[in-house]
């Protein structure tokens, strides 16, 4: 399921799927749905109306993700799907599997993939980090192009969501856990491919640092502030497999104007769709 939960939420709506505001849990129909869209309006999107909500991660990673025309594409904690709908809506004919360890969010991400016409999109049921050494996706064995995960980062010692799905999506099972789903992603992933994480800017350290481990450099660092001269709190972190070189901070993006709403290059990638250069 995808990532942490929001850590940037916006005061006015680019589309009715977010912002990641939890509804009380609701034992007589836990599996109630909410009917809403993504990038104004051009996608549908179904998800759970209780427990954990999309937040602005899944579209910021997929305008960031540099596929191009027939790439293929891995993400892992797919959630609903929305991540892969907005790389394959900006992209045209990429192949996409979405890793999702929940079986009815499983469901529900290839329903949606269905609703809006996505054939070369499919959802494999499994739990990062556990996944075989080799490539096995594609089934030509040759790897992925991009990968790309929000994965989930509350430490287990904090207060546990009463959602079971929220809290699949937000707490990681170990500290390493960060870690270890950056080697099973990028064992994953062709050389000179791709991995793109969402992360809080605190974990920024580790994350690098495990990047570097496994193989990964050429790594870019895209930060996210709320508004001018606020401190940075959500960062895209990208590097390439097999490659090498020093980190670059690349220039970022402010969310928020004083008043609230979207910047003019938050409004092109959330509701137009638009890649970050």
């Amino acid at each position: 399921m995808s990532g942490a939960g929001m850590t940037v939420k916006p005061k006015d709506t680019m589309h009715e799927a977010m912002p990641d505001q939890p509804c009380a849990p609701d034992d007589a129909n836990p599996d109630a749905l909410s009917h809403g869209t993504l990038l104004n309006g051009r996608l549908r999107y179904r998800q759970f109306r209780h427990g954990y909500r999309t937040g602005l991660e899944p579209v910021l990673m997929a305008a960031y993700v540099p596929a191009r025309p027939g790439a293929r594409v891995l993400e892992g904690g797919c959630g609903a799907g929305a991540g892969l709908m907005c790389l394959a809506h900006r992209v045209p004919a990429i192949s996409g599997v979405g890793l999702e360890r929940d079986e009815r969010t499983a469901a529900l991400a290839q329903a949606n993939f269905a609703d809006n016409g996505f054939d070369r999109l499919a959802v494999v049921r499994t739990a990062l980090p556990d996944l075989p050494g080799p490539p096995v996706f594609p089934p030509d064995g040759g790897g992925f192009d991009h990968a790309f995960a929000n994965p989930p980062w509350h430490h287990n010692a904090a207060s546990a969501s009463p959602d079971a799905r929220r809290d699949l999506a937000r707490r990681v099972g170990s500290p390493d856990m960060i870690a270890l789903w950056i080697r099973a992603l990028g064992r994953q992933v062709r050389h000179r491919g791709t991995l793109t994480l969402a992360l809080p800017a605190g974990l920024l350290d580790m994350a690098v640092a495990a990047m570097r481990a496994h193989g990964i450099g050429a790594i870019s660092l895209f930060p996210f502030w709320p508004k001018a001269g606020r401190a940075a709190r959500i960062m895209l972190i990208q590097g390439r497999v097999g490659a090498r070189g020093e980190a670059v901070l690349m220039p970022g993006m402010t969310l928020h104007r004083d008043d609230g709403s979207f910047t003019p290059q938050a409004e092109a990638v959330l509701r137009d769709g638009a890649p970050i250069a």
